[in-house]
Parts: C-alpha cells; structure tokens; sequence
C-alpha cells in the first residue's frame, strides 16, 4: 500500500509538472488555424519577454533609488541655498576624476574621421565628457552615500513585494515616506514604457511572421508572387499618391486578410499608464469641458515639433469640439540656444491673443529665432509691437516657461515633442497614432 502511494504521488507530481508547463505556453496569436505561442518569437523577443517580470522588479530597485537620491539632493539644496543643478555641479565636480592631456589626445587621434577638420581645442570638452562618463556614475553613487550617512534613510517595505498597498512606506528619506501610491504614480510611466516596448516587440514580430505567411498564401491562389499581390491591392489603387491614401489601402487590405484567415492577436496590451497632466494657464484652443485633452509639450526650435505640430493639427480638426488642445513649452536649453526666447516670445504673443498664429511663424522660420525675427514676426501678425518688445525685453515671462519646464520634469518628459491624451503620452507621433489615443479617450 506504501509502493502504491508512493507511485501514485510520483504520478501525480508529474502530471502537475506536466499541466503547469502546458499553462505555460501561452497562445499569443492564432491565424489560420495555427496557433502561435513564445516559441515562434525571435530569440531576443523571446529573452525580453520571458523576462519581463525580472526587468521590472530590477527597474523598480533602480527607480526607488533614484527617488531617494532625489529628496536627498533637494533636501541638500534647500540647506544650502543652491538649486539641485548647481549642488550638483560643485559637490560632483570635486569628485570627478579629470582624464589626462595623453588621454584626451588618444581618443582625439583614434576619432579624427569622425571628427573631421575640428582641433583638439575645439573638441576637448567633448572628449572630456565622454571620458568622465564612469567616473561621474562613481562620483554621483559616492555623494549619494556621503547624503544618506548626513540624513536618515530608512528603508521599509521590499519594493517589490507583492499586493502592497497604496500606503505602504518603501523607504523614509529624512522623515519623508515614500509611499507605494506616490512611488507608482512617480515611476508609472517608465514602467509602462517598459511593459508596452516588449509588447510592441512582440506584437510586431508576430504581425510581421503572420502577414507574411498569409500574404504568401494569397499570393499562391492567384498564382502572384506576394509583392505582385500588395503592388494589386495597394500601389496600383493609389490615385492621389499621399502618405495617407497608402496608409488606408495599406489597411484595408490587412482587415481583408484578418477576416479571411481569422487573424487574432490575443497578447494583452499593457493598460496605459494616465497621469494627471496639468494645463496650466497655457495657451489652449477649444473648450474647458471637452471630453478629451490633448497637452503637447513643445519646443519652437525642434524640428520634430514643427513636423508634429500640422499633423496633430489636421487630426484634431476632425473631432470638432469633441478636444481642448493645449500647448506648454519645454525647450530644450542645452541643444537649441534660441529655444527658451522663443518660448518667451510666444507667450508674449499668447498675452496678446495670437499665440497660435504666432507660433505657426516660429514652427515655419526655425532657422530664425534671433531677437531681431522675433520681433519681426510680432509686426507680421499685427501685434502691439511696442508691448511685445517690452515683454520681451524684461523676461516677464521666463518663470512661466520655467514652471512648464519643471512640471514636464516632473511628468518624466526628456525629449520634444511630448503628446498627451487625457493623461496618457502617446508613443508614437504619428496621425494614426493621434486617432486611435483619442478614440480610446472618447470610450
């Protein structure tokens, strides 16, 4: 009877070993009557995406680190009457190690090619950065150390511990707890960031394998080959030759052949991670109770701002009263050196009522953002010239585009343009993209 149980247990632990390997294999797509799971992923979307759960748990380490570091900086900074960049900037500055003249020569002479006809003395600071990369890592981890030692850090629930609740403390920073709600709504979008880049690799590889082999299909019944076949239903329907029209053809074909084979991508998309993004007293077209918001923080010296700016544009026009677009600056100071005035001047313009006409100029003449266009542009679109360069002159709106600037910080914003949708910051500036974040919006 003993030998009896003991084979039966044996049995049943290979069952269950067997049951939970299958519930492993997770059908991501079917199509066709073939089922496709994360053995048909490329090797690397394949690491990344059964190793999700580890690169978030490592992210949330990191991101917690980094908050404590953060207070710890603030905290320093109001002690010492600095702001947190120039604390920075004094206290890493001595625990830097300079590179050597023989150093800075060495990777000067090993990247003349790329360097071109610049002079070392041109390059120098350049070189300089590149090699202080590491040593700036150490130097920012040793005074981040020396800060905890000056001020209590108390470490408290495992950041990554399951079911924690919204007032759980991760840690306490000079009296200060951060909890798990605030730590969330901190970090969130870099999370979701995370979440929703393996997903699209994912996503697309699968689209990718899956149109191909259908396409092919298809193909083969109409003795094409494939491109003969996307040449029939999408290059030789095109009348008005535009990106959009490609765009739509390009589409329609792709449902054709979703409901012919039964095309289903079962991958759960990641829920996207909303913040409560502030409109401020900025410049906005469109009324206050409009069901979606869109904020698009903005620099008028990036070129990818003006490209975005009439495709957003052209999207939004086609939902009517339906969006309140809102528009705040966040120039990008340390690349484009004509970006804070011209912020300035836009919003000498916004005082004036023509914000947007003006901004149109600024989008459309990047090349001329000097003071002497600024103001040329004011006379264009029939501004009280003499106000707007008094305005202009006086830097009375510089703490408005500050305040703009630190919100963006606050809401993780690193580059421009940067597009949100009731909360949620679109990833891709695309007008299709733009279409289906204020579809979801409006559901």
């Amino acid at each position: 009877m003993k030998v009896f149980n003991n084979v039966a247990l044996i049995f049943l632990f290979l069952s269950f070993a067997v049951f939970s390997y299958a519930q492993k294999e997770e059908i991501l797509a079917t199509a066709n009557g073939q089922n496709y799971t994360v053995k048909d992923l490329d090797p690397a979307t394949r690491e990344a995406y059964e190793g999700l759960g580890k690169a978030i748990a490592a992210e949330r380490t990191e991101l917690l680190g980094d908050r404590i570091a953060e207070i710890l900086f603030k905290d320093e900074a109001i002690l010492r009457k600095l702001t947190v960049d120039k604390l920075l900037e004094i206290e890493i500055g001595k625990r830097l190690i300079a590179p050597t003249a023989a150093e800075i020569k060495a990777v000067y002479d090993a990247n003349k090619s790329q360097i071109g006809d610049r002079t070392l003395e041109e390059v120098r600071p350049n070189i300089i950065n590149f090699l202080q990369r590491d040593s700036y890592q150490n130097a920012l981890t040793k005074y981040v150390g020396e800060l905890k030692f000056k001020y209590k850090v108390v470490m408290g629930k495992d950041v990554n511990a399951p079911n924690l609740l919204p007032t759980d403390v991760l840690a306490t920073v000079n009296n200060k707890p951060i909890t798990s709600k605030a730590f969330n709504e901190k970090g969130g979008q870099t999370l979701y960031e995370l979440r929703i880049g393996v997903y699209e690799k994912a996503f697309n590889y699968l689209e990718t394998i899956i149109f191909t082999e259908v396409t092919g299909i298809e193909a083969k019944k109409a003795d094409l080959t494939p491109a003969d076949l996307i040449a029939r239903e999408v290059t030789n329907k095109m009348k008005d030759y535009t990106d959009e029209e490609r765009e739509n053809l390009e589409n329609a074909f792709r449902q054709s052949l979703i409901k012919k084979y039964n095309i289903k991508f079962l991958l759960k998309e990641p829920v996207p991670f909303a913040q409560k993004i502030s409109a401020d007293d900025d410049p906005s077209q469109g009324v206050a109770t409009a069901p979606v918001t869109i904020v698009m923080f903005s620099d008028f010296q990036c070129p990818a701002c003006a490209a975005t700016h009439p495709v957003l544009k052209k999207v939004i026009a086609q939902y009517a009263d339906k969006i309140r677009f809102v528009v705040r600056d966040f120039p990008l100071t340390q690349i484009h050196q004509n970006a804070f005035q011209a912020a300035e001047a836009a919003n000498a313009a916004n005082s004036q009522g023509k914000f947007f006409e003006y901004a149109e100029l600024l989008y459309n003449n990047q090349d001329s953002l000097d003071t002497a266009s600024l103001k040329r542009f004011a006379a264009e679109i029939g501004l009280n010239q003499k106000q707007f360069d008094t305005d202009l002159a006086s830097g009375k709106f510089a703490a408005e585009v500050k305040k703009d600037m630190v919100d963006g910080n606050e809401y993780g914003i690193s580059s421009t343009p940067t597009v949100f949708v009731n909360g949620v910051k679109v990833r891709n500036l695309s007008a299709q993209a733009f279409k289906k974040a204020i579809e979801r919006a409006l559901k």
